[in-house]
């Protein structure tokens, strides 16, 4: 049997290939350099448990958890460099964070179904960033390197849950500004006004999105799932 590696070993490797004598291109990076590559990663990730889910095969997933797994010790060995924290400083904040935010698991407040454990995990993690001096605030705090169709729909649900729904909003309301939308957006391409086209449709995503939020839906899943549809129907996979 071929000598396993440990995360130990692993680390080691990625400390190697930082040193002075690694490879020229990993001492190079950065965790700015590196974020196009969590991209990526994270994506192949996700396109991983697909592809398990379509084929019952999960090698490709084993891979790809590897790659994110490799981006995050990347990214400590270079905070280690700079004096920042460790991967040890990482696993135990994990570690304190899964156990603070369990309490029905590890402490003594219960919680019967998964809605009441989610709820716990909210308030928790709501004490643990009030003061955070890099949270400049509510609806900031969403990063905006999410997907836009992802980011709305959280934008929305936050809005909601902090200052309530808009006063007078229903979903008459919500399918008339659509509507007014649509036509402002179709008077804008007959008259060939690309700024206002823009605009308009801006708008159109905005309430798909909203819309997408008040019936519990899913639009960037949504949307990939017309997209791999129309891939399909371009280009049928063959035995």
């Amino acid at each position: 049997m071929d000598e396993r590696h440990t995360f130990t070993d692993f680390v080691q490797i990625i400390e190697t290939l930082r040193g002075e004598n690694g490879c020229p291109w990993d001492r190079e990076q950065t965790h700015q350099s590196l974020r196009p590559c969590m991209t990526e990663e994270a994506a192949e990730l996700l396109a991983s448990i697909r592809i398990y889910e379509k084929s019952g095969n999960a090698e490709n997933m084993k891979e790809e958890l590897g790659d994110i797994l490799l981006q995050a010790v990347m990214h400590s060995v270079i905070a280690r460099e700079e004096g920042l924290f460790t991967i040890d400083d990482v696993i135990e904040e994990a570690a304190q964070k899964m156990i603070r935010r369990h309490p029905h698991v590890f402490g003594t407040v219960s919680a019967d179904d998964s809605e009441q454990a989610l709820q716990n995990w909210e308030a928790i993690k709501k004490e643990e960033k009030a003061g955070k001096s890099w949270i400049p605030s509510p609806l900031r705090e969403i990063p905006e390197e999410l997907p836009a169709l992802a980011r709305a729909c959280k934008v929305m649900k936050k809005a909601d849950k902090l200052y309530g729904p808009a006063e007078g909003e229903t979903a008459a309301t919500l399918w008339q500004r659509m509507e007014e939308t649509l036509a402002s957006l179709r008077a804008a391409q007959e008259n060939c006004r690309q700024e206002e086209m823009r605009k308009r449709y801006a708008d159109m995503l905005w309430l798909l999105s909203e819309l997408a939020y008040r019936e519990r839906l899913a639009p960037e899943q949504i949307l990939a799932d017309k997209i791999a549809e129309k891939v399909e129907l371009l280009e049928p996979e063959t035995e």
